[in-house]
């Protein structure tokens, strides 16, 4: 039953795999494509609905006017899903949970994005990819934050290299020792206010540089996909494969080996682990449509199932041996979540470059890497680590007159003519690792398939408000410099988990009574378990996450085969 071409099959005939990959979103994708293409027999389960490449991707031609609503939320719409429609629209809207079908208990306010389809948020994500550096591998051991990262630049500095090369990542090459230069393909143009902009910063500020945003949409094609067509509509699924996604490039490359088995509408309840053994067994799985249950088995599991989704199956894995959760003797699992703190920063208007416009709908913007907390020079003492800022410039369109005076054909000709250039600027800033910020389960409450309720508490402290503080101060700054006017800070009401970058319930760590994983994403104490997606991670730093965990879990996946190959599994 099901699509033997694409891998999927609904009802497997045999229940023992060489590996089971949970989640089949960004770094799930790639455990499938590296387990596969190593000669392993790979399950990858999914709980949410299959989406076919192409073929599903209903609304990637439509027209704002074709949608009843022109793109808008419907005001029943924002009240039946207050958390996803922050973040969808009517073209995006398919790929993202139901609010009310999926409930959880927020603490504190946290907005829990998900996207329940093979793929995950692979189909919606930001794209941008930037690499880390040492300055974030060795900042919570320098300043006694948390625990030390097992792991430094130069362990994953090579699989950088390798899934950039697969994955196509377009930018420019800025030899910024904290931001390392990667694979790039060619990178996309400036508007002429932005070159203007990064020519100012550059040259009034010697510690800032402002760049192209560094992006997984391909300039070229490459691996028989894209390139990238500059439509900007990236988040309805992109037809022309002009953007990496697990449904475009890594579950194609596993399907292609003839050794996945993708499973959909599978809910993971919980990891079985062989007490005699000491191993995990395998996996118990519901239908989420019939509510069937069935149990499959491998030598290795890698739980990709996205942050809080892998901590609520790691604390729901109850045994003898782990009575708080697989392997969890540490205590730490749930803890330590993180997520960029977003929503502050400048905008202005500038009024040169009035004969000057621009072509195509750029699908990113330019950014201005971290230069807080870099060396000594750049030290403050209001607050540690840093933040990069992610903005855009561009003249102003007909909306932005549609409410001004006039009429007929004389109004119509004033909405044809491109009001000012303006540019907006915005931070990611970095969150540190608070114990307090978990993930848990709640004992009485239970969804529709009767599993617990996730409870999520989240907090930012001093030291992200103080950083809030200068990322509004630093960018009027800026465009100070840039000769923009109208300058106006603002800091949204945004509450954590806005940037969707959650991470850091199931950190690696070098001992095992602090942390849950070791350098290669693998559990301290069930060592055929491997965790690579946001909640390996030890820090959050302030760039965009999903590059790291794409070369994470290609190292865990090449270290997880030859052990298995060596009997160490």
């Amino acid at each position: 039953m099901g699509d033997p071409k694409q891998g999927i099959i609904t009802k497997p005939s045999i229940h023992d795999f060489d590996a089971i990959v949970i989640g089949s979103g960004i770094s799930g994708g790639w455990a499938a494509k590296e387990l596969c293409e190593k000669g392993l027999k790979t399950l990858v389960l999914e709980r949410g609905r299959n989406v076919v490449h192409v073929k599903d991707y209903t609304t990637a031609f439509l027209s704002p006017w074709q949608f009843p609503y022109r793109l808008h939320n419907s005001l029943k719409d924002q009240e039946e899903n207050p958390v996803q429609s922050k973040v969808y629209n009517e073209g995006s809207k398919s790929f993202f949970v139901d609010d009310r079908e999926h409930p959880y208990i927020q603490e504190s306010p946290f907005a829990w994005i998900r996207g329940y389809q093979v793929g995950g948020r692979s189909l919606t994500w930001g794209r941008q990819c930037y690499r880390w550096s040492d300055l974030d591998f060795e900042a919570n051991q320098r300043e006694g934050i948390a625990v030390d990262w097992p792991i430094r630049y130069k362990d994953i500095e090579p699989w950088y290299d390798y899934v950039e090369s697969f994955a196509g990542i377009s930018g420019q090459s800025e030899g910024l020792p904290h931001l390392p230069d990667g694979r790039f393909l060619p990178p996309m143009e400036m508007t002429c206010i932005e070159s203007h902009f990064s020519q100012k910063v550059r040259a009034h500020f010697s510690d800032r540089i402002v760049t192209i945003g560094r992006v997984a949409n391909l300039t070229t094609q490459i691996n028989g996909r894209g390139p990238c067509q500059f439509r900007n509509l990236c988040d309805r699924g992109c037809p022309f494969s002009g953007y990496f996604s697990s449904n475009a490039a890594t579950l194609p490359a596993a399907a292609a080996t003839g050794n996945m088995t993708l499973l959909p509408d599978s809910i993971v309840t919980e990891i079985l682990f062989d007490e005699q053994k000491n191993k995990a067994a395998g996996v118990r799985v519901m239908n989420a449509l019939t509510k069937e249950v069935s149990e499959y088995r491998a030598r290795i599991l890698f739980l990709n199932a996205s942050t809080v989704a892998t901590s609520a199956i790691l604390l729901n894995s109850l045994s003898n041996r782990f009575p708080q959760g697989l392997g969890n003797t540490s205590g730490q699992i749930g803890h330590n979540l993180m997520d960029h703190s977003i929503g502050s920063g400048a905008q202005g208007v500038h009024d040169g470059f009035s004969d000057e416009y621009y072509s195509g709908r750029r699908p990113t913007g330019i950014y201005i890497p971290r230069f807080r907390n870099v060396d000594e020079k750049s030290r403050r003492k209001d607050f540690l680590r840093g933040y990069a800022y992610q903005a855009s410039g561009s003249r102003a369109e007909w909306k932005a007159q549609s409410g001004s005076d006039g009429f007929g054909e004389e109004y119509k000709k004033q909405l044809l003519i491109p009001g000012p250039w303006q540019m907006w600027m915005g931070a990611w800033g970095e969150t540190l690792p608070y114990f307090e910020n978990a993930v848990t389960l709640d004992k009485d409450k239970k969804d529709q398939w009767g599993l617990p309720l996730v409870r999520i508490r989240f907090e930012y402290h001093e030291n992200e408000k103080a950083m809030k503080k200068d990322i509004k101060d630093s960018a009027a700054e800026m465009l100070t410099e840039a000769g923009f006017r109208n300058i106006e800070t603002f800091e949204y009401d945004q509450p954590p988990g806005s940037a969707v970058h959650e991470m850091g319930t199931a950190r690696m760590g070098r001992d095992p009574k602090t942390s849950v994983l070791n350098g290669f994403s693998q559990m301290h104490d069930v060592r055929n378990v491997f965790i690579t997606d946001g909640s390996c991670m030890t820090s959050s730093a302030c760039q965009n996450p999903s590059l790291t965990y794409m070369a994470l879990t290609a190292r865990a996946c090449d270290y997880a085969a030859g052990e298995l190959k060596k009997g160490n599994l």
